[in-house]
C-alpha cells in the first residue's frame, strides 16, 4: 500500500465514520475506496465491513440505558438471530464468484441508496400505521435484514428500523437502540467469518477501521452543527456517484 492509497483510505474512513455518526451511508466510501486503490470487490467488501464496525460499538454503548429497560430473552433472541444471519450472508458472499459479485455491485449500491432515500418516509409511514407487535415476523424479518446485512452492510440501519416499525416497536429509541445492537452483533459473526476465510485485507482494514472511529468521533460532535437535509444529500449523491461508476467499470 503506497502512500496516495494510504491517504485515499483514510480520508475516505474518515469521511464514512463521520457519515455514520449522522446520517449513514459510510459504506458508500469505503467500499469504492478500497476497489479503486486495487483491493477485489469481495475482499473489498468484507474490509469495508471490518473498517465501519467500530462505530457499531460506540452507538450500542451510547443507547445501554434503552437497552436495559427492554426484557433479556428478547434481547438473547434477536441477537442470536443476528449473528446467525451475519454469518449466513458471510457465507454467501465467500462462494459468490468473483465475477458475479462484481456485476452485482452496481445492483447493490443502487439498492443501498435506494432505501436510504426512502428510509426516514417508509419508517414514518409504518409506524403511524398498525402497531401490533408481530414477534414472529420480526424474528423472520430480522434473519432476512441480517443475512443481507452480512452479505453487503448498505443500507442496513435503515432497513432495520423499517423492521421494527413495522412490526409494533413504536418507541423510536428502543427500535434505535435495538438497532445498533443486532448491527453489531452482525458486523462482529460476519466480520469474524471473512477473517477466517482471509478474505481481508489487514493493512489497509486497521488503517481505515482507526479512521473510521476517529471521523465518528468528530462526526458526534458536529451533528448539531450540520442540516440533516445537506448531509443526507451529500450521501444520496455520493451512493448515486458510486452506483454509476460501478455501473461504468462493469
Amino acid at each position: 500500500m503506497d502512500l496516495p492509497h494510504a491517504a485515499l483510505l483514510t480520508a475516505a474512513a474518515l469521511a464514512a465514520g463521520a457519515l455514520n455518526a449522522i446520517a449513514g451511508g459510510g459504506s458508500f466510501l469505503t467500499f469504492p475506496a478500497l476497489v479503486f486503490t486495487g483491493v477485489p470487490p469481495i475482499v473489498a467488501n468484507a474490509t469495508s465491513a471490518l473498517a465501519v464496525s467500530p462505530g457499531y460499538l460506540g452507538s450500542t454503548l451510547g443507547l445501554r440505558r434503552e437497552l436495559g429497560a427492554l426484557p433479556a430473552a428478547r434481547l438473547r433472541r434477536e441477537a442470536l438471530l443476528a449473528a446467525g444471519g451475519g454469518v449466513l450472508g458471510a457465507l454467501l458472499l465467500l462462494v459468490t464468484p468473483p465475477a458475479a459479485f462484481r456485476a452485482l455491485v452496481p445492483w447493490l449500491l443502487a439498492l443501498a441508496t435506494a432505501v436510504f432515500v426512502a428510509g426516514p418516509h417508509l419508517v414514518r409511514r409504518l409506524t403511524r400505521g398498525d402497531a401490533r407487535d408481530h414477534p414472529r415476523a420480526r424474528a423472520w424479518g430480522l434473519l432476512a435484514v441480517a443475512v443481507y446485512g452480512g452479505y453487503f452492510n448498505g443500507g442496513l440501519g435503515i432497513l432495520l428500523m423499517a423492521l421494527y416499525a413495522a412490526t409494533g416497536e413504536t418507541d423510536v429509541h428502543r427500535a434505535n437502540a435495538l438497532k445498533n445492537l443486532n448491527s453489531l452483533v452482525l458486523s462482529l459473526l460476519s466480520v469474524a467469518t471473512f477473517a477466517l476465510a482471509g478474505a481481508i485485507a489487514w493493512g489497509p482494514a486497521l488503517l481505515m477501521a482507526a479512521a473510521a472511529t476517529a471521523g465518528g468521533y468528530l462526526g458526534a460532535r458536529g451533528a448539531r452543527r450540520l442540516p440533516a437535509r445537506a448531509v443526507r444529500a451529500v450521501v444520496i449523491v455520493t451512493g448515486l456517484a458510486m452506483t454509476a461508476a460501478f455501473a461504468w467499470r462493469g
